[in-house]
């Protein structure tokens, strides 16, 4: 029988760790997206909640709005960009209907954007509204 020495024993425990990190770090992601499906006490999930902000309202984007959300995401990474636009979008739906807005003005855009995504992303947020001359000032409570 063979036993595994040197270089190539290294090798094969390099990579059942890579190979154990990698399923651990997909196995997270998809518990995560797991926990957002599961219904609340209403019967609807997260995920429901969100899918139905965006479609009730969406005959309320006018086109510049529509390109200020998007200059908002333009800086999460390609791949998960049409996740966290749709997140924000239902965040400013939900705030929308709740106020029986007749159309979504850049208010709602960015106080939506500040609810629906974490405090890490504020700074950039900040950034970006003084690039484009739009003063924080009536959303520092919501900062």
């Amino acid at each position: 029988m063979y036993q595994l020495e040197g270089w190539f024993l290294w090798f094969i425990m390099f990579w059942v760790l890579v190979l154990i990190g990698l399923f651990a770090i997909g196995g997270f992601f998809m518990f995560r997206k797991f926990l957002k499906k599961l219904p609340k006490n209403d019967g609807k999930s997260d995920m429901d909640w969100e899918e139905y902000y965006v479609n009730e309202t969406r005959h309320l984007w006018p086109d510049d709005q529509k390109a200020l959300l998007e200059d908002l995401v333009s800086p999460v990474p390609e791949l998960f960009r049409d996740v966290a636009r749709h997140k924000i979008a239902g965040k400013i739906g939900e705030l929308a209907l709740k106020e029986k807005a007749d159309i979504i003005n850049q208010e709602l855009v960015i106080r939506g954007y500040i609810l629906a995504t974490p405090k890490r992303d504020h700074k950039f947020l900040r950034k970006r509204l003084a690039e484009k001359q739009i003063s924080t000032a009536p959303y520092e409570t919501l900062f």
